[in-house]
């Protein structure tokens, strides 16, 4: 099997596309792989780190600058004759498409020279991007049953789920001990993605201050551009602050409770993990979609929901020690958590590939 796979911009695109290429690995013996990414984003560092062939077009995201977008129009056009060139010499039985504007001029190629393509969708309002490509290829895979609705009627939407989630699964549980903290005691995680979010943190000081004479412990992970400054402040014993902590999702299994954004790989990795959690989007994404994943979540009572404009730490400080006494809430999340099946997203994203290019044959 010969895959031409683009995404790009954001972890949220580039690590679901990873997760894809593991399982086509893991299942082909003969699989070539090409990777399309933009050539100064984190894609063009992760992907060769993980011995992928890597394929670099230069494109940036519209603006509502007159001069830049009509610069990024040329680009476009540019990237696309590149993509054309590409897959002319790779010659690929499918094209995949895992998010980012870069998948735009890619998937565009392949519409062009009549070769089959998928697009995977991973919040439930999908993007800009995926919105328009979607009329044009083989299959739109998507992370929420309910995207269905928000793409066209003759568009052939496949609930996958996201393939991220499916990670938490073959991941063995990291020991509390090994972080320095107690075997014994009830965990509290809380994170905002990798890089960290200042409001989010700067809101939490009062909560990890209230939650120091608490029983159960805290480890708050900052993200490495707000550990220096956030580190300055002092907390008890059982508030354990990190910048970073590389392999974040095999810690979900020992945790009781998340505090974090509502990106779709983290909700997909709770939904596995099975961890009840509170959600506070995050504002500053587009179309809000961090919004609509939490409602979404919070409609089907799998988790909790608040704004980060409604975010008090003596509130949350209480509804926490609520949720960690076992009450009434909690137990209802975890049962929905363990009744709400998740698919093998990988696995099926897998197998709806060798339909697609079986049915080109």
């Amino acid at each position: 099997m010969r895959v031409i796979i683009s995404a790009g911009g954001t972890g949220g695109h580039i690590y679901p596309a990873l997760s894809i290429i593991k399982k086509l690995q893991e299942k082909e013996t003969n699989l070539e792989v090409l990777y399309i990414g933009t050539h100064n984003r984190m894609e063009k560092d992760i992907i060769p780190q993980n011995n992928i062939p890597y394929e670099a077009i230069e494109i940036y995201g519209f603006s509502k600058n007159i001069l830049k977008d009509c610069k990024n129009v040329y680009l476009l056009y540019k990237a696309y004759n590149k993509c054309l060139k590409i897959m002319k010499e790779f010659k690929p039985d499918i094209v995949i498409g895992v998010g980012g504007y870069v998948t735009m001029p890619v998937i565009m190629a392949a519409r062009k020279l009549n070769i089959k393509s998928v697009i995977h969708e991973q919040n439930i309002i999908p993007g800009k991007t995926n919105k328009y490509l979607s009329r044009g290829v083989d299959a739109v895979f998507t992370s929420f049953k309910e995207s269905e609705k928000y793409f066209d009627k003759d568009v052939n939407c496949i609930y996958t789920g996201h393939p991220s989630g499916d990670n938490v699964l073959s991941l063995k549980p990291i020991k509390k001990e090994s972080l320095g903290l107690s075997k014994n005691k009830k965990l509290v995680l809380i994170t905002s993605g990798s890089l960290g979010s200042s409001a989010m943190n700067d809101k939490l000081i009062e909560f990890l201050n209230l939650s120091g004479k608490e029983d159960y412990e805290v480890l708050f992970i900052t993200g490495k551009g707000n550990f220096d400054e956030f580190n300055k402040n002092k907390f008890n014993s059982n508030i354990k602050v990190m910048p970073y902590l590389d392999n974040l999702s095999a810690l979900l299994k020992s945790c009781n409770l998340v505090i974090g954004r509502a990106g779709a790989g983290t909700i997909s990795e709770l939904l596995v993990a099975k961890v009840p959690s509170i959600l506070i989007p995050s504002p500053n994404v587009a179309n809000n979609h961090q919004y609509y994943n939490a409602k979404a979540m919070q409609d089907k009572n799998l988790a909790i929901m608040i704004e980060e404009k409604d975010l008090d730490s003596k509130v949350l400080y209480e509804r926490v020690k609520e949720l960690l006494s076992n009450n009434e809430e909690y137990r209802n999340l975890k049962n929905n958590l363990y009744e709400n099946i998740m698919p093998s997203s990988s696995e099926k994203i897998y197998e709806k590939i060798k339909e697609v290019i079986k049915n080109a044959k």
